[in-house]
């Protein structure tokens, strides 16, 4: 039996297990709106915005393992998803965008609602189809799907014209695919693991520095067990917290640009680094001559072949699934009893010990005024570090970051890449419907907040009971730092003074809204949102919070890890050298 083109595409969706797809519908997709309608395997959820549904499918892929769907119409519909594409080829996350597109005699005619989609895309996807005959639609599926999720992740469009989902054929999902030219590595060079192995044996001061391929690689189990069995100081990018349970003792905080003072001098000062499926990007070691300014030993391990040594030179390069490498060299240590001498280890963590005491993310809570910091370490005790929290992108975002201890990979769903703004509220939706059980929170700006809130209306179409931690300082916070560290307090267009009253705008959409402004309510006020009595409901709680609080410590543009800005309490701190004659096992 033949069926036409949009059944097509929803038997695809149907035969790889697809749940959830997030749209918007237009004329370009109405055959396969109609499609969906007819059938009951998998649930389409009405967004408002399209940069909502590719940010909610994004989301739902990051904390779930599996892979996002979202449906965009043809022209305006598919130009307002390429900042979510971007946003997720950023982050290298595995997702399918499916776009409508005009009827193939027009395209190039500038019919209505016309976009090159394939083009506006290509540079921000890990690639893209236009299937122009029916009988394409399933193995172009089938292929997308695989290249999304195999190798180094990323999303995939496929631009659909209408007349192909018109069109009829037989439908037959292909079992397997086979593509001549992509076929990346899984298992990592034996030969470069034991030099791994043996330049861990030689370290005196080794350093282990997870990034977020380590979390979409699932290696979290394998990550921790070697910090574990070699007692590794462990540093996680802004995108790989979580694969060490944030409240570990080996854990020595965030690293990078408002990395903690013992994490950037740790990475400074290693003379082994073990980066785990990182990057080595501009917020994270700043200038790459500055950070080689300290003689250091390299290994990279990466799925990614074209991530390795792009921004600083490596001594032991791996390509390979970061899950198979690590597992690898665990299992090759254990054999052959490697391992790091003791008393130079030991000589080490006295070090980083030291570089602890300080506490560099210190801060004071006053009786008057809410300090952002403390709301998110009361939304850690709250949920007692179990919550899925989302992001936007601003002050926010760091102080999450350093003050919500991650327990565990996918718990931690932000812009890390793109840092894109309005990505929280709906990242959070797509994370809810991912894990309906789970408490999920969106801690945001009230800048950032309003560039999706029209997804307050979605929330409450599907029960969508997520808790919005809105951190309202009235400016946008991040531009409001830079102008006052670097531009004479000229704080130009970064105060917002037209602000709504978020209480009631949660309570027209039919929510529930709290407004805090004093410290004392901050905690009565989480508790009364996580409670049985509203885990049902949207709450938006709008604190307002420090208009002068600063993300510290901070890495200016062009230094070197080893020159931060620090808070109050540790001002001068960063000129004190580090020992390079320290005796660490009298093996320096």
């Amino acid at each position: 039996m033949e069926i036409s083109g949009a059944e097509i595409v929803t038997r695809c969706l149907q035969e790889e297990g697809v749940e959830f797809v997030f749209g918007y519908p237009g004329g370009a997709v109405l055959e396969i709106y109609d499609a969906i309608f007819k059938q009951d395997k998998f649930k389409h959820v009405l967004v408002r915005h399209e940069q909502a549904a590719v940010h909610a499918a994004d989301a739902y892929s990051r904390s779930s393992n599996k892979v996002g769907v979202a449906l965009l119409t043809s022209g305006p519909g598919a130009t307002n998803g390429l900042t979510g594409i971007a946003t997720a080829y950023m982050d290298s996350i595995p997702m399918i965008v499916i776009s409508g597109q005009v009827g193939t005699p027009m395209i190039g005619s500038d019919a209505f609602q016309e976009v090159d989609m394939v083009g506006c895309s290509r540079p921000i996807v890990k690639h893209n189809f236009l299937v122009k005959d029916v009988r394409d639609i399933a193995a172009t599926f089938k292929k997308a799907f695989h290249i999304a999720t195999t190798g180094r992740p990323g999303p995939v469009v496929i631009d659909i014209p209408k007349d192909v989902t018109i069109h009829k054929t037989k439908f037959e999902y292909p079992q397997s695919v086979s593509i001549r030219s992509y076929n990346p590595p899984v298992k990592g060079h034996p030969g470069q693991i034991k030099k791994a192995a043996q330049l861990l044996a030689d370290a005196k001061r080794p350093f282990v520095y997870v990034g977020g391929g380590a979390v979409l690689g699932n290696a979290g189990p394998e990550v921790t067990e070697l910090v574990k069995m070699l007692n590794l100081p462990c540093t996680n990018t802004l995108m790989g917290l979580g694969a060490l349970d944030g409240t570990d003792p080996n854990f020595v905080g965030m690293l990078g640009m408002h990395g903690t003072y013992e994490a950037n001098l740790s990475m400074q000062y290693c003379d082994l680094l073990i980066a785990i499926g990182a990057r080595f990007d501009d917020r994270v070691i700043s200038v790459p001559n500055q950070f080689l300014s300290q003689a250091k030993k390299i290994v990279h391990i990466d799925i990614d072949p074209s991530s390795i040594a792009k921004r600083v030179k490596v001594d032991v390069p791996i390509v390979g699934d970061v899950k198979s490498v690590v597992g690898d060299l665990v299992a090759l240590l254990k054999e052959t009893g490697q391992r790091p001498n003791d008393k130079a280890l030991a000589g080490w963590w006295e070090q980083i010990n030291e570089w602890r005491k300080p506490n560099s993310l210190l801060y004071t809570q006053d009786t008057e005024i809410i300090k952002p910091q403390f709301v998110v370490q009361k939304l850690w005790e709250v949920t007692d570090g179990q919550a899925i929290v989302t992001s936007d992108v601003g002050q926010h975002q760091m102080f999450t970051a350093q003050y919500y201890k991650f327990r565990r990979p996918r718990q931690w769903i932000n812009s890390g890449g793109l840092g894109t703004m309005g990505f929280g509220l709906p990242a959070a939706m797509g994370a809810q419907m991912a894990n309906p059980y789970a408490q999920v929170a969106c801690v945001t700006g009230e800048a950032s907040i309003q560039m999706n809130i029209q997804e307050l209306s979605t929330c409450k179409q599907y029960h969508i009971p997520v808790k919005i931690i809105n951190l309202n300082n009235r400016y946008l916070g991040m531009v409001r730092q830079w102008q006052e560290f670097f531009y004479g307090n000229r704080y130009s267009e970064s105060y917002m003074d037209a602000l709504p009253d978020f209480v009631k705008l949660a309570e027209a959409y039919g929510h529930v809204g709290m407004r805090i402004e004093k410290p004392a309510d901050v905690e009565p006020a989480l508790r009364e949102a996580f409670s049985e009595k509203l885990k049902d409901r949207l709450v938006f709680l709008d604190f307002i919070t420090d208009q002068k609080a600063n993300v510290f410590p901070m890495v200016q543009n062009g230094k070197g890890l080893n020159q931060m800005d620090l808070p109050d309490h540790m001002r001068g701190m960063q000129q004190v050298p580090f020992e390079n004659n320290r005796d660490y096992g009298n093996l320096c």
